[in-house]
């Protein structure tokens, strides 16, 4: 039958056939094909982009016999589409014009313009500006699994940050959450068995072929890479490390057509240095995004101080990692004191890193020949200003970690130099622009720019030295279209001009009846360069910025230390800043089971009741051994349990970052695991109910959580009947102690629980404190040793808005099953002589205010507003007033 592209090709132009050759090579992906201005697309792709893109769908020729859809979209502005269809998940292939219309047509006159795709857009893959969300990673993952053994890579190639570690299975979910990656890579092999736990998380699910998962192939692709003849330097790498690392390259080289990015050497990071802290515990705790989605309201948003880009990601890494190691932890903690007690320092500090641009992504867009003059420029800001804060430190004595960092400042002096002498303050987005190189940095350029802009006073300037040359004053230079530019003379001075030595210079072109007309070498040549001037501008400048590019290139190594060392003052600064602002203290970090905190508070709800006026009430928390590791917590709803729960692992979370916590004194012995489990909603597209989510993430902390984890739970059971809920939950509470050995809190608004306090030596009960008066219940907020003594669900039921007949029957059921529970379990007996419910008749209006509706409505009845005066109206009213009183 033969080839289908061919079949197709073979009754269309040129063009279409060119178009369908190169879309058939990315069937997966939106094609935009460049044409002149406009990238169009056609077909299929058409349609599916105008619709996305909410642009208009046309026509361009037939095929088939049928109409082709087309649309486009500008060049200049083609960014802000790209960003529209890589959110809606989309793939775009970029087809550029690799040739001039003019240089096809030396080909044959029927010759189209040579295409090639020079790159695919894909969401792991962003690296320009107007595309990326310049305080967050844009991570691209790659899972690999080699006989039952997984690894994990991940690359950011707008900054160049390469890791990979060794993963088994069961710990894809909580690493993808913890990374929350653009775009996971997985092979195809294995596609089906994590397709659910990648969409679990969100990113776009890319499968490639069982090659680009090839561990030998994935070593030479590395080795090739970082130009090294072993990988040996950067770490002892096991064959799932090798296969998902390779494969990392190997996409990067298909989607980059072969430009691969500047990656730094790949960082072997271990899974037991970092808090394990799975995909439902972050979104409970809504540490980078709130349950709405946004950033807005998340622990993140709320603590985020940071004047770079790059300090608010490593905010972000370091909230989403908090650390394992005391000795870690410690030196960041001290890297936040010293910032705390340099106030002036500091504040001088965060000034100059607001002028810091993100050296990081610059680097990135020039490595992969999108950057720009402005790219340039931000390299050199970026290097000046960390030689500014480097004057700044002076000789203050610096933690270990801001010390380490300080070293990083220095050793750009050459580069530095260079691109201060090279470019103007204020360079243009694209080179193809011009107008970046200072003046005075080239010869050739100063001369190719003068030529450009002041041609004349250049003709004028040699007029005048021919003039005095050959003493002929009332010599000329002119231009014609014909000649172009041309010295003349009157006739009288023929002879003189036609004789040596003046005839070795000026040649003759032509005569006329009184002029006769000439040129020199150096007149013809001025003539070419005024007329190619501009381009020569432009092109010495391209030449001049690969020069610069090339310089900071060489240089990256170094940059990208100064890019991390000036984040990581950020960072200091920020939790300083904080800390000062919102009466943060430092914790006392330990290698023991205590976890003691006083004054503790949520931050983010404090943040949110201060701007309304309200102040936030603090408690204690102790979970050492000694009394007591679990806390049974009881109280009403609505009474701040839920909050409690979550300030206590917000607080042990930011101490293990290196930040100080909202408390008067907190002492953390290190969590290895952190769970909680919030709140929970339906699953209806896994068919899931809010119970059954509950008991999925119940039992992921119950064979998972080790002895030094710790677990917060709120009313586990409750999506059940009420006896098989108490019956989960106090399993639920006796596993934890019995089995997990782990700290925990534990709330509960089954009072029968409050029992096990005295039957578990590790358990404690504590309580929401409240206030009942006149029937209604006002919430304290403070938690205290000891049991609820009821629920007061009917109190807060009645606060909700309930209708008062509901209430009121609910306290009478209510009386019914406790009188019942007294009297030994006669509830049953009890209700079934309750009446049944039935609605109150409206209520009836009382004699008097009946009488008071009558008087008021005939003083209206005989009142008539047009007759009356201002004084009579005025009188009218104050006895209607007076009527209407009871």
């Amino acid at each position: 039958m033969g080839d289908p592209v061919n079949q197709q090709t073979a009754a269309v132009t040129p063009m279409m056939a060119q178009y369908l050759e190169i879309k058939a090579q990315y069937p997966d992906a939106l094609l935009f094909y460049r044409m002149g201005d406009f990238y169009e697309m056609f077909f299929d792709d058409a349609v599916a982009a105008a619709e996305a893109l909410d642009i208009a769908l046309t026509k361009r020729g037939k095929h088939l016999g049928e109409d082709i859809p087309m649309c486009g979209v500008p060049v200049h502005s083609a960014e802000s589409y790209l960003l529209t269809l890589i959110r809606k998940g989309f793939r775009v292939a970029v087809g550029e014009q690799m040739e001039s219309p003019e240089e096809a047509k030396k080909r044959g006159s029927k010759s189209v313009v040579a295409r090639d795709v020079v790159r695919l857009v894909t969401p792991g893959t962003l690296t320009e500006e107007s595309l990326l969300d310049a305080r967050r990673h844009n991570y691209l993952c790659a899972y690999a699994l080699v006989r039952d053994a997984g690894a994990l890579a991940w690359v950011d190639i707008s900054t160049g940050a390469f890791h990979v570690m060794p993963l088994p299975p069961v710990r894809l979910g909580p690493e993808l959450a913890r990374l929350a990656p653009s775009e996971v890579l997985i092979s195809e092999a294995i596609e089906r068995d994590f397709a659910e736990t990648v969409s679990d998380i969100g990113p776009a699910l890319t499968p490639l072929s069982r090659a680009s998962f090839d561990s030998t192939n994935g070593e030479q692709r590395l080795t090739s890479l970082f130009s090294v003849s072993t990988l040996e330097a950067f770490g002892t790498f096991s064959r799932p490390e090798l296969a998902a690392m390779g494969a990392i390259v190997d996409y990067l080289e298909i989607t980059q057509r072969g430009k691969l990015p500047l990656l730094r050497p790949p960082v072997r990071e271990a899974e037991e240095r970092v808090m394990q802290i799975d995909a439902a515990t972050r979104r409970n705790l809504e540490l980078t995004h709130a349950l709405g989605g946004g950033r807005a309201g998340s622990l993140l948003a709320t603590i985020d101080r940071t004047v770079t880009p790059g300090g608010a990601r490593l905010l972000e890494r370091r909230l989403s990692s908090p650390s394992r190691v005391p000795h870690v932890i410690e030196n960041r903690l001290e890297a936040v004191d010293f910032a705390l007690e340099n106030t002036r320092l500091a504040s001088d500090l965060r000034e100059a890193l607001r002028k810091v641009p993100d050296l990081d992504r610059a680097l990135s867009r020039l490595s992969l020949d999108r950057g720009g003059p402005r790219d340039l420029a931000a390299i050199r800001n970026g290097l000046g200003q960390a030689e500014a804060i480097r004057d700044l430190l002076g000789t203050a004595e610096l933690p270990a970690l801001l010390a380490e960092a300080a070293r990083d400042f220095t050793g750009h002096d050459d580069l530095l130099a260079l691109l201060d002498a090279a470019l103007v303050a204020e360079p243009p987005l694209l080179a193809r622009d011009g107008g970046f190189i200072a003046p005075g940095y080239d010869p050739d350029l100063d001369a190719a720019r003068e030529l450009r802009d002041e041609g004349r006073g250049v003709i004028a300037k040699m007029q005048g030295q021919y003039a005095e040359q050959t003493g002929i004053s009332s010599m000329k230079i002119k231009h014609n279209n014909v000649l172009g530019y041309f010295i003349e003379v009157t006739a009288t001075h023929a002879e003189k001009m036609l004789s040596e030595p003046l005839s070795d210079t000026f040649r003759h072109r032509q005569t006329t009846a009184n002029q006769l007309r000439f040129t020199t070498p150096e007149l013809s040549e001025i003539e070419t360069r005024i007329h190619n001037a501009a381009g020569e501008a432009l092109e010495i400048e391209k030449r001049l910025y690969d020069n610069l590019k090339s310089a900071i290139l060489d240089a990256a190594d170094r940059i990208a230390a100064t890019a991390r060392a000036l984040s990581e003052f950020d960072l200091a600064t920020a939790l300083a800043e904080i800390s000062r602002t919102e009466n943060w203290t430092r914790p006392k970090i330990s290698a023991t089971r205590a976890l003691r905190i006083e004054g503790g508070r949520h931050p983010v709800v404090e943040a949110a009741l201060t701007r309304q006026g309200a102040p936030f009430i603090a408690n204690d928390c102790d979970l050492s051994d000694d009394p007591a590791r679990i806390w049974l917590l009881t109280g009403p709803n609505m009474a701040g349990k839920s909050t409690f729960l979550r300030q206590n692992a917000l607080i042990v979370l930011l101490a293990q970052m290196g930040s100080h916590v909202p408390a008067t004194e907190a002492e953390i012995g290190v969590v290895s695991q952190l769970f909680s489990r919030v709140g929970a909603s339906d699953d209806l597209a896994r068919g899931r109910s809010t119970f059954m989510v509950e008991m999925v993430e119940t039992a992921a902390i119950l064979n998972q959580a080790d002895a030094s984890a710790l677990v917060i739970l709120d009313e586990i059971g409750r999506g059940t009947a009420t006896y098989d809920g108490l019956s989960i939950a106090w399993a639920t509470l006796e596993h934890l102690h019995e089995v997990n050995h782990c700290r925990a809190l534990f709330a509960t608004h089954y009072h029968e629980m409050t029992a096990l306090a005295g039957k578990l030596q590790g358990v404690d009960n504590a309580t929401v404190a409240v206030r009942e008066h006149e029937g209604d219940v006002i919430f304290l907020h403070e938690v205290r040793h000891g049991a609820a003594d009821r629920s007061y669900g009917v109190q807060v039921a009645r606060l909700a808005g309930l209708p008062e007949a509901v209430v009121s029957r609910a306290r009478a059921i209510l009386d019914m099953l406790e009188q019942g529970d007294r009297e030994g379990g006669k509830a049953h007996t009890l209700i079934d002589d309750l009446p049944l419910f039935a609605a109150a008749p409206p209520p009836q209006p009382k004699a008097a205010a009946l009488a008071h509706l009558t008087e008021v409505t005939k003083l209206l009845e005989d009142t008539n507003p047009d007759d009356l005066s201002p004084r009579e109206a005025l009188e009218i009213l104050y006895k209607l007033k007076e009527a209407s009183r009871p």
